[in-house]
């Protein structure tokens, strides 16, 4: 039964997440509308055409491989310069932009994608990415307002009785080990911790920044216990060595020896915000390191080698992982938090994946329409002629390569998900 309600809740994942693809494309089409620009066509997926309808100048449908989706606007590429040098990648582009003009008539004037004002392209093109930012926003506001979100919380679980001066296996207390701070200080599981040395403490973030800080320094701590506020005994903290934020050494930091609590917390707004950044520099992190980490997973595969959880993982993956987390053995209201803050943070992933400057990716067109409103605006400075749009047909073998880089990593991040899937849960 659990494996029947992991696969349903997949595939629930999956047509959520299809869903998020298909309003990532709403975010273009909506604001080209706006803008008069001519929408032939706006699909779910790739491949064969399952259904589709036309209502006014818009066909609408479902393709075969529901792993995408597209929306055509008409009049992306400028027309042929008559004077430009016939070089392979001027024929070549011509030979594309000839492909999308069959279907450009007279009527279509003012009309055109290349004929918009900076502004509008920029709109137009990042659309697709603010409604993916909105979507995760939403779904992660609807988390921590109605259900919360379990965070450290600077709340004593247990108090460690002693440290050890040297590393040994064995984490037993000897009677030469001497007391940690926190216990020399009457600490007591339960203890909420308010103040440090005179600074008021709002989260755990800040107090572990203040202690790790603190070095072996004087440390003293007023906690709230029973509902009332207890001034600790003042102690020393002590330096101890753990491993760098680089990966390369150690470096000393203060410590109190209690281990923190884990608690339901709701917030509103700032809180999702807040988090959102966090999860923006870990995912511009994985982002940077994608490229390899592919290939670590295709090694890996190959090889017989376990997986790690934080290799990048595909729809496949992803839907899997959700499915997992909708089946397990805790109440069905962390459940339901956990499917939605996964589909939160793919949605959060895909709209800086689509902020790489390259075709056919978002950003690769917003760059354009930067560079085209750079060399207008030089040229209008400079005193020389409007230089026109940029030739964006000739950014099509670098679309090609990208689109080829990707779907191969996409091909072998399924098979990985199939072969040897991620152990989250």
């Amino acid at each position: 039964m659990d494996l029947f309600w992991t696969v349903a809740f997949g595939l629930l994942f999956f047509v959520l997440l299809m869903a998020s693809v298909a309003l990532h494309e709403i975010g273009h089409m909506l604001p080209a509308k706006l803008f008069g620009v001519r929408v032939p066509q706006y699909f779910v997926g790739f491949g064969k055409t399952l259904w589709s309808t036309r209502r006014g100048e818009t066909e609408y449908g479902l393709k075969l491989f529901p792993l995408g989706g597209f929306v055509q606007l008409l009049g992306m590429y400028p027309p042929e310069n008559p004077h430009a040098k016939q070089t392979r990648l001027q024929m070549f582009a011509d030979d594309v932009r000839s492909y999308e003009w069959e279907s450009i008539t007279p009527a279509d004037d003012g009309r055109l994608f290349y004929q918009q004002k900076i502004w509008k392209k920029l709109v137009i093109m990042a659309g697709g990415i603010a409604m993916n930012l909105l979507l995760a926003f939403v779904l992660l506001w609807g988390v921590y307002g109605l259900h919360g979100t379990y965070r450290d919380v600077p709340v004593v679980a247990s108090v460690q009785p002693c440290y050890h001066t040297e590393q040994r296996a064995d984490p037993t207390c000897l009677p030469t080990d001497p007391a940690t701070p926190a216990a020399q200080a009457g600490m007591l599981p339960g203890d909420r911790i308010v103040s440090f040395n005179g600074t008021p403490i709002a989260d755990w973030p800040q107090l572990a920044a203040l202690v790790q800080g603190n070095a072996d320094g004087p440390a003293a701590m007023v906690v709230e216990r029973g509902g009332e506020r207890v001034t600790l005994p003042t102690v020393r903290t002590i330096k101890v060595a753990v491993p760098a934020a680089s990966g390369d050494g150690t470096v000393s930091v203060g410590y109190l020896g209690f281990v923190k609590d884990r608690q339901l917390v709701r917030g509103g707004p700032v809180e999702v915000v807040r988090d959102m950044a966090d999860l923006t520099r870990q995912s511009l992190v994985a982002l940077a390191q994608f490229p390899v980490k592919v290939w670590n997973v295709a090694v890996d595969v190959a090889t017989g080698q376990p997986r790690s959880v934080e290799d990048p993982i595909s729809i496949v993956g992803a839907s899997a992982t959700a499915g997992q987390a909708a089946t397990l053995d805790v109440p069905v209201a962390d459940r339901v938090a956990m499917f939605a803050s996964i589909l939160a943070s793919v949605n959060l992933f895909l709209a800086l994946f689509n902020l790489v400057p390259l075709p056919p990716l978002d950003g690769g067109h917003i760059v354009g329409a930067l560079w085209e409103g750079l060399r207008r605006t030089f040229a209008k400075l400079t005193g020389r002629p409007d230089p026109g749009p940029v030739d964006t047909a000739k950014m099509v073998p670098v679309s090609y390569a990208v689109g080829g880089f990707l779907l191969l990593c996409g091909i072998v991040l399924i098979v990985a998900d199939i072969v040897s899937p991620v152990k989250i849960f």
